[in-house]
């Protein structure tokens, strides 16, 4: 047997794995977000988010 028989079986399944497994996947809709209904973890996190974007957009 030479070589090049024995990398075809491994080289026709790398081609029909997924990119991205199904449960990683998102469903596509949007969450509404309140702020009223927010406690403050959400509202830390927002203002970290809101700082890091600022930071990126300076750098560019």
């Amino acid at each position: 047997m030479g070589r090049a028989q024995g990398h075809k079986t491994r080289d026709k399944n790398k081609a029909k794995l997924p990119q991205v497994p199904k449960n990683m996947k998102s469903d596509g809709l949007d969450v509404e977000f309140d702020r009223d209904l927010a406690d403050h973890d959400d509202l830390e996190a927002m203002a970290r988010s809101n700082a890091a974007d600022k930071r990126a957009k300076k750098n560019k």
